[in-house]
């Protein structure tokens, strides 16, 4: 029997924008409000603001939340100074990626871990059963937290127009709480476009209130409501690997190119030490498949799971792929052979339908905005 989706605060209110809706991971979400390329191109050049309720918080508190954090989690959490955020993994005994999550620290002994939507269970699950032995309490704030999101470069001024918090001060992956229009809100400088840009973490009885004064304040700067879709091309012309995608549990950081995440060096043991020691020499000695971009030559469009080819081999598979709005050509990631990684490298293609699809290999990430 399937289970109704979830509604966030704000639902009433896509549904009155004429928004798209779709399920997404048990939540009835934005995927359109009209069209995803205006939403994806005003995001790049002016400003978006999105509706992210469906993420999922967990608080962790204590005396020891940053040992049993740094325990818990492949990063050190121990030196997340107060009022700043902390990209990270949780994963398993194995080493394989369980989720990507962002870790605030929002004082001396209380952090907000910030899980996907359709992993946000799993990780509390994960996070419950390994607090035992450890001076702290894990807490589901999943119903506590309403999460907006203002991204693009209009965005500072934007949200200098109904807050007085030093946003200024606020640097990249730093939170503080403010008061954004009359509301209670962590402002947080986090996001997941590739742009500048705010999100904020409110009660969700004040979502509406919020949406409404940044929709106005957004006005003269050319801020529209934006849905999951261009969200979804922002990230990957970003270079932003996306879970289920880009990374599973049959991956390890080091698997996904984002070993750097790992922290050895941190005080004492922590879960999935030993597979994922392992599996830093193995990269070392034998480099996994290296995680790129593609670039078309032709229009058509490389999706999820399709094999990527070189000399009638395939050489690793797409994990994201879509039309690039700012590129103006369609555009993939994919885990290749070492061998096939450099940029420019010759030959390879796309196996689209039975037709090999000439694409160029490049750095990723795609779009890097200007500073």
């Amino acid at each position: 029997m399937s289970t109704a989706p979830r509604l966030t605060a704000l639902d009433a209110l896509h549904r009155s924008l004429g928004a798209t809706m779709t399920d997404f991971a048990g939540w009835d979400m934005p995927l359109r409000y009209a069209s995803e390329r205006d939403e994806h191109n005003a995001v790049r050049t002016r400003a978006g603001l999105f509706d992210l309720s469906h993420m999922g918080e967990i608080t962790v508190t204590g005396p020891e939340a940053a040992a049993f954090l740094s325990y818990a989690l492949v990063g050190n959490i121990a030196t997340v100074g107060n009022g700043r955020a902390r990209y990270t993994m949780i994963v398993q005994e194995d080493g394989g990626i369980v989720d990507d999550l962002i870790v605030y620290r929002l004082d001396e002994t209380e952090y907000m871990v910030v899980a996907n939507a359709g992993n946000a269970q799993i990780v509390l699950d994960a996070l419950a059963a390994r607090v035992g032995g450890f001076d702290a309490e894990v807490r589901d704030d999943r119903d506590a937290y309403a999460l907006l999101a203002v991204q693009g470069p209009e965005s500072p001024a934007i949200m200098k127009a109904v807050t007085d918090a030093d946003l200024d001060g606020l640097k990249y992956y730093a939170g503080l709480p403010g008061t954004v229009a009359g509301v209670p809100a962590l402002i947080a400088r986090t996001g997941y476009t590739g742009e500048d840009g705010f999100e904020l973490f409110v009660a969700p009885e004040h979502a509406e209130q919020l949406w409404r004064a940044l929709t106005e304040a957004g006005a003269p700067h050319g801020l529209i409501p934006c849905g999951l879709s261009c969200r979804d091309t922002l990230r990957l012309e970003a270079g932003m690997p996306l879970y289920g995608h880009e990374l599973t549990t049959a991956l390890t950081p080091f698997d996904a190119g984002l070993g750097r995440v790992v922290k050895f060096e941190k005080e004492g043991d922590f879960v999935g030490r030993e597979a994922l020691t392992a599996a830093a020499e193995r990269a070392e000695s034998a480099p996994p498949r290296k995680l790129v971009g593609l670039i078309a030559e032709g229009r058509r469009v490389p999706r999820a799971g399709f094999p990527v080819v070189a000399d009638g081999k395939v050489i690793g598979e797409v994990t994201s792929g879509a039309p690039s709005p700012t590129l103006g050509k369609p555009i993939a990631m994919a885990y290749v052979d070492a061998a096939f990684a450099a940029p420019g490298t010759e030959g390879v293609g796309v196996d689209i339908r039975g037709t090999h699809e000439p694409y160029e290999v490049v750095a990723l990430p795609f779009y890097k905005r200007q500073k």
